[in-house]
């Protein structure tokens, strides 16, 4: 049998929950931009990874933005 990537359902979270995970994923990227900078950082995508994790939970907290405007 072939092995297939399987991806489990997120957890549903509120707007203030993607608020403050995106505020430690910022802080995440300043500190990664230091290490970077210093030529102390190991791995330098965790700067592009970050960047995407961080685009990812702004479109998350728009659309909820919107559904929540919607569903008044």
């Amino acid at each position: 049998m072939a092995d297939k990537k399987t991806t489990k359902a997120e957890e549903v979270k509120t707007i203030e929950q993607l608020r403050t995970e995106l505020a430690t994923k910022r802080d995440d990227l300043l500190s990664a931009r230091r290490g970077h900078a210093a030529g102390e950082l190991a791995n330098p995508r965790v700067l592009t990874s970050t960047k995407k994790e961080i685009a990812r939970l702004l479109t998350a907290i728009r659309a909820a933005e919107i559904s929540e405007k919607e569903s008044k």
